[in-house]
C-alpha cells in the first residue's frame, strides 16, 4: 500500500494485488485517513469485478457522511454496472478533478 498526501487529499494505491485484503487494511486504518478526501487507486488491477469494487460502498458512504470525497480509480471496468453511490473514474487526474468539484459544491452549501 502506497500512501501519498497532497493538501487535504490522500491517494492510496494498492501494491499487494489482492483487492479484498487492501479493502480490509484501509477499513482498519480508516481513522488515519478520515479527515482527508480519499482516492483509492486500484488501476493496476486488471478487470476488477463489480462485486470487488462495490465492496468499497460501506466505506464510501461513511466517508461521504463525514463530508469528504471518496473516489476510486479503476481501469477496464463497466462503469454503468457500478453502484451510483460510488464515484469511479479511469485516471488519477479525473479523481482530483472530481474532488475539486465536490469541494466547491460543499463550499457553496450543496
Amino acid at each position: 500500500m502506497k500512501v501519498d498526501q497532497k493538501g487535504n487529499t490522500v491517494s492510496i494505491k494498492d501494491t499487494q494485488g489482492d483487492l479484498v485484503s487492501f479493502l480490509m487494511k484501509i477499513t482498519h486504518q480508516y481513522k488515519t485517513f478520515e479527515k482527508y478526501n480519499m482516492i483509492m487507486d486500484i488501476s493496476h488491477h486488471k478487470n476488477p469485478s463489480i462485486k470487488e469494487i462495490n465492496g468499497f460502498l460501506p466505506l464510501a458512504k461513511l466517508h461521504k457522511k463525514n463530508k469528504k470525497s471518496f473516489v476510486i480509480v479503476a481501469q477496464d471496468v463497466d462503469f454503468n454496472s457500478i453502484s451510483d453511490k460510488l464515484t469511479v473514474v479511469p485516471s488519477p487526474l479525473e479523481a482530483h478533478d472530481i474532488i475539486e468539484m465536490e469541494e466547491i459544491e460543499r463550499d457553496l452549501g450543496f
